[in-house]
């Protein structure tokens, strides 16, 4: 018995290592430089295993911190006196007036649906907006203090931790629904670093049916890696087509939320797998490949520099206006986008198409991925924030998908169950439509709030022939836009668990799911299931 124990603790102590090292790297390494003039004779090997002791412990009280963790430890004066307005937009002529002005004073729209268009704006520049709209349009201040805001979406620079048993990280006693390790990895947003980590460390655990893939690399240099979930057993093998559903998140960098229901999803299909039959009969049939961050350079700006930066980080033909929006750079229809020739927008998917290296990369790996046997039956992209699920196509609403009455039962089918899961209702329409719906035609000059040429979904669903292919915008509709709390990632994972759970029963061909999805537990639950269950389905608005 002592023998095997001494032959699990370095294996044990090897995992505990790289979890808590890029986790307190995250919470930031000033303490090492505190702790170097304490006196003790190896300050980094002290901060070591007090980082480890930390992570499945907890931090003492009297160390925590309230705080958050901002880049350069400082407020982001960048966005002082600025506030998000929401206009009620009622017809097409109200939108063109917006988009026209949006584009002359280049301003940064957050959200627009048939019902609302968002907008980010300095307090100063309000009166001058609204000298461009007609009366009608009146804004609502939905953020009035945008910088705090802003800060309060960063991780707290130490975090108390509930403490963590160790015996729930063996894959054979992980029950779903708890989730154990939630606790930790989903109590906070993540930075990269951490992401990259953790689906590493995943891949040791399950290696039998989890793998990292690569999708490739960004214009800065870093990996965009993937995690791809399917049973590797001889049956699997030898079949002559794979099918694959692709689910990405992070495209745009501020979209946080995205990347955290990602990383959520693969969590909950990796320890569903075996216990609940839904997963587990997908995971046989198909593969699932999740992108966390389509856009890591995008990403790690908002951690180091700009919580709301939106595009990539490569370069354009202005020196001052970098980055591209991945969702407007992929090949199908993209000359559609009216503001590809503008480097400062928002929206700007580079001058040609797949200019963007990423959107670039994601394609090539997809098509080699066909090479290869795969045949790509789903692709959801998630997005922040409105709550909508959205069906191809982007560029156009003149032409109707061949399949889009089942694209629209599936969409309706998705909405159906986060509602039953949550509470919470997700909109379903066309991807094409803007700030008001309506029907599109050559002879149709009005300018649109965002228009869609170049997008994923449409790539995906023309060119690879996707059947199914949605972008869905995730919580919430308006209230926190794009800095929801920390605390939302784990209801805002469940929906989409649950939504997944229907697209995967809905692609194999069953009827009656809401049956299996939402019967009562066998078991009472405990404590805290009772306690993740209530958090789980927690509203805001």
């Amino acid at each position: 018995m002592r023998s095997r124990l001494s032959s699990i603790l370095p294996i044990v102590a090897v995992v505990l290592i790289s979890l808590a090292l890029p986790i307190a790297h995250a919470a930031g390494l000033q303490d090492l430089h505190e702790r170097r003039h304490d006196g003790h004779v190896f300050p980094f090997l002290k901060w070591l295993r007090d980082s480890t002791v930390e992570l499945i412990f907890g931090r003492p009280a009297s160390r925590a911190k309230s705080k958050p963790a901002l880049p350069n430890g400082a407020l982001p004066t960048k966005y002082r006196n600025s506030v998000v307005v929401r206009f009620n937009v009622t017809n097409s002529e109200e939108e063109g007036a917006l988009s026209e002005a949006a584009d002359r004073l280049f301003l940064d729209v957050w959200a627009f649906t048939p019902n609302f268009v968002d907008v980010r704006i300095h307090q100063d520049d309000i009166a001058p907006l609204l000298t461009l709209l007609p009366d009608s349009l009146q804004p609502a201040v939905l953020i009035p203090d945008l910088a705090g805001a802003v800060a309060a979406t960063y991780p707290s620079a130490s975090v108390a931790v509930k403490p963590l048993n160790p015996v729930r990280i063996d894959p054979a006693t992980v029950r779903p629904s708890i989730r154990g390790v939630d606790n930790i990895f989903f109590s906070d947003y993540q930075p990269l670093s951490v992401i990259v980590s953790w689906i590493r460390l995943l891949e040791a655990m399950f290696p039998s049916y989890v793998e990292i893939v690569s999708i490739g690399t960004s214009y800065e240099g870093r990996d965009i890696p993937a995690v791809r979930l399917g049973d590797r057993n001889e049956e699997t093998r030898s079949r002559p087509s794979r099918k694959t559903i692709l689910v990405t998140g992070g495209l745009h960098g501020r979209e946080w939320i995205s990347t955290s229901t990602v990383n959520y999803l693969i969590w909950s299909f990796i320890t569903a797998r075996g216990k609940d039959s839904i997963i587990t009969k997908l995971l046989e049939t198909f593969d699932v490949v999740f992108v966390p961050t389509l856009n890591p350079d995008g990403y790690e700006y908002t951690w180091d520099n700009d919580r709301l930066w939106r595009k990539s980080r490569q370069t354009t033909k202005m020196r001052y206006c970098r980055g591209l929006d991945l969702d407007h750079a992929f090949g199908y229809e993209w000359q559609n986008s009216k503001v590809q020739t503008d480097p400062c927008s928002e929206s700007y998917g580079g001058d040609q198409p797949f200019q963007a290296v990423e959107a670039s990369q994601l394609a090539a790996w997809a098509k080699n991925e066909t090479l290869y046997n795969a045949t790509f039956v789903g692709f959801l992209d998630l997005h922040s924030y409105s709550q909508q699920i959205l069906f191809p196509y982007t560029h156009t609403c003149a032409i109707d998908p061949p399949n889009l009455e089942n694209l629209e039962e599936l969409a309706v089918g998705l909405a159906k169950a986060i509602r039953l899961a949550s509470g919470e209702s997700y909109s379903v329409a066309s991807a094409c439509e803007g700030a008001v719906a309506r029907v599109f035609s050559a002879s149709n000059s009005l300018p649109r709030i965002e228009s869609g040429g170049g997008s994923a979904i449409d790539w995906f669903y023309h060119e690879l022939n996707t059947r199914y292919a949605y972008q869905i915008k995730l919580r919430d509709t308006g209230s926190y836009g794009f800095l929801l709390p920390s605390d939302e990632i784990v209801p805002t994972g469940e929906e989409m668990f649950n939504a997944m759970k229907y697209f995967g029963d809905y692609l194999l061909g069953n009827n009656g799911i809401e049956k299996s999805l939402f019967r009562e537990p066998e078991e009472a639950p405990t404590d805290e299931e009772e306690q993740w269950s209530e958090l789980r389905k927690r509203r805001r608005r």
